[in-house]
């Protein structure tokens, strides 16, 4: 449990967060210019030493007010035991962060009425009708996105997920299979009732996306979501080229040791799970897409209406998982959202107050179990720089 010192981490991509600040006005797609400042002293200095502190290579950290980036920082190497230092322009992989995008991506898909929060896997692939597991054909693209579908936490089941490290169709036939090895059996919990998170569940909802649209999930998130923010970084996989150190490289922990994952095969998952978990950015770019979630009663974002925005950071009732935000409370935000993504050689988080409109986010190029630490430590030090009148204030 958090209490209101500092934050803490959970794992598999669940997390915190904290918040406080507010910005009146419009927000559009603004330029990468205008959306940041240059690196922050202060910021560089605190996570150098938590950097040094954790043995995590290198970070990036920032402060969110409103509809811009207050205060930004790096620390640290692009890859251990090179020269190349990390800077506030590099692409980070974002892990399981990626869902709130993919949920922020069928709310758009919704508002431009080309789906419903209540469209079914059955209605969308009646040619699997007789295949398909009967407590599947009901489950909505809510229930997905709240990890209320049914689908299970782990893939292995009968050899799926090896199939799909081999699987040498493109992303969407990667996901078509996704969706075949998954709804095929029986759900791993009872859909509508009980929660079980799911890379798979977000996989299918990107699946129904890409499907009824007509379009792949990648080309979708560029086009409704990356393009109408400004969003100029973005990809997904591990950034960067194996023949050079141009972006960060994530590193595995072997032994005790980290080990550099040049960027290609084997340096993030299959794009089978792409819709939950496998984009980059640089974090000012991530930013962008968190200040849409953090909008409210001080600021209306133009990507979305308001009811969408507060529809993806509702949980269930009695839940505290909404559609790709665990939402809690704090004292230093009131409801705050939060989420942490890992491919288990990255790591992030990021804590959002909508209350507030203010956020933090942290991301490195490592994983290890110092990784987390080091994030979240990260985090607490830059709300605390927000409250004690160094930046945003409430």
């Amino acid at each position: 449990m958090l209490d209101s010192g500092t934050p803490g981490v959970g794992l598999a991509a669940i997390l915190l967060f904290s918040a406080l600040s507010g910005v009146q006005g419009q927000s559009p797609g603004p330029s990468a210019a205008s959306f940041a400042p240059a690196p922050d002293a202060e910021v560089v200095t605190m996570l150098e030493r938590i950097r040094e502190k954790h043995d995590v290579p290198g970070m990036v950290g920032a402060i969110l007010a409103g509809d811009r980036v207050t205060r930004i920082g790096a620390a640290g190497v692009r890859k251990a035991g090179a020269a190349e230092p990390i800077t506030i322009h590099d692409r980070m992989h974002l892990g399981s962060c990626t869902k709130a995008m993919t949920a922020t991506l069928i709310g758009v898909l919704v508002e431009e009425g080309k789906l419903s929060w209540t469209t079914t896997i059955g209605e969308t692939f009646p040619d699997m009708k007789e295949r398909m597991h009967t407590d599947y054909r009901n489950v909505t693209l809510e229930q997905l996105l709240a990890h209320r579908g049914g689908a299970p936490t782990d893939l292995d089941a009968d050899g799926l997920w090896g199939r799909l490290w081999r699987h040498t169709g493109t992303p969407t036939e990667q996901r078509r299979a996704l969706l075949e090895g998954v709804v095929c059996k029986a759900p791993a919990v009872a859909p509508g009732k009980e929660y079980q998170y799911s890379n798979g569940g977000y996989a299918i909802a990107g699946h129904i996306a890409e499907h009824v649209v007509g379009k792949p999930w990648e080309a979708l998130m560029h086009e409704r979501l990356f393009k109408p923010l400004g969003i100029t970084t973005a990809g997904f996989g591990a950034p960067g080229d194996a023949a050079k150190i141009d972006e960060p490289w994530g590193h595995r922990s072997r032994k005790e040791a980290l080990t550099p994952m040049p960027p290609g095969r084997g340096s993030d998952n299959p794009p089978a799970i792409g819709p939950a978990g496998t984009v980059h950015m640089s974090v000012a770019d991530w930013a962008k897409f968190v200040a849409v979630h953090t909008s409210g009663s001080k600021r209306t974002h133009t990507l979305l209406k308001p009811a969408t925005v507060e529809k993806l950071r509702t949980p269930p009732p009695g839940a505290d998982y909404a559609l790709g935000w665990i939402v809690t409370s704090r004292d230093w935000g009131g409801r705050v959202l939060t989420h942490a993504g890992s491919n288990t050689m990255w790591y992030c988080v990021t804590w959002a107050s909508p209350e507030k409109d203010f956020a933090v986010l942290v991301a490195c190029n490592a994983a290890h179990d110092a990784a987390p630490k080091a994030c979240d430590e990260a985090a607490w030090g830059l709300i605390q720089l927000a409250r004690s009148g160094n930046g945003p204030s409430p």
